[in-house]
């Protein structure tokens, strides 16, 4: 493992403000081995922070409904770690980091069920996307207030199935939870955009 790179450090544990919840430790180990960028750090710390707050309300609010929690925290915590073979696409567009994050998990021994994240975080209309899935592309999207009415419908879809309430009440609760969510956004954006996109050189 490379020596830690002050700015990759306090990316991954420093408690941020807003304050942020740390990185689980795999994908944090795995971040420093890989010397990632500083900023995909921070962005995969604040990513991981609102799918904290949306599966805890998920929790709360669908007891019945089954979802792995640290699948979703998981993934949130690795959904673009395809970027540090991509590293273009950390302030530009590009899809190149879907897939090759997945087969960077896979080759660093994680299972299928978990590397998927990496890709699915982009495909949630795949018929075959689950809760999980859909929980860590909104994430994904409300960390810097972007509202994506389809996804967010097939969520509520899932809500309203799993706790049989109208949906129009999913709806409202799912829209005030987003709407709090996405408040914190420019906050998160300007922690972000306070670490380098490269790696300083020697």
């Amino acid at each position: 493992m490379p020596p830690p790179d002050d700015a990759l450090s306090r990316a991954l544990d420093d408690p941020a403000d807003p304050p942020f919840h740390p990185l689980p430790r795999a994908a944090a180990d795995l971040l420093r081995t890989l010397d990632a960028p500083p900023r995909l750090a921070a962005h995969l710390r604040a990513v991981h922070d609102v799918a904290r707050q949306l599966v805890g309300w998920v929790e709360e609010r669908c007891p019945d409904l089954a979802v792995d929690r640290g699948a979703v925290l998981f993934g949130a915590a690795t959904h673009d770690i395809g970027k540090v073979v991509h590293p273009a696409e950390l302030s530009g567009p590009g899809s190149l980091h879907e897939e090759a994050g997945r087969e960077l998990l896979a080759a660093h021994g994680f299972a299928p069920e978990l590397a998927r994240f990496a890709a699915t975080h982009a495909t949630w209309t795949d018929p075959g996307a689950t809760v999980e899935d859909l929980l860590v592309s909104t994430a994904d999207k409300i960390w810097k207030n972007k509202r994506v009415p389809a996804l967010e419908d097939l969520l509520v879809a899932r809500l309203t199935e799993a706790t049989g309430r109208p949906r129009w009440e999913e709806f409202l609760a799912l829209d005030e939870l987003l709407e709090r969510l996405g408040a914190g956004a420019d906050r998160r954006l300007a922690y972000q955009a306070t670490f380098p996109t490269g790696r300083p050189v020697p």
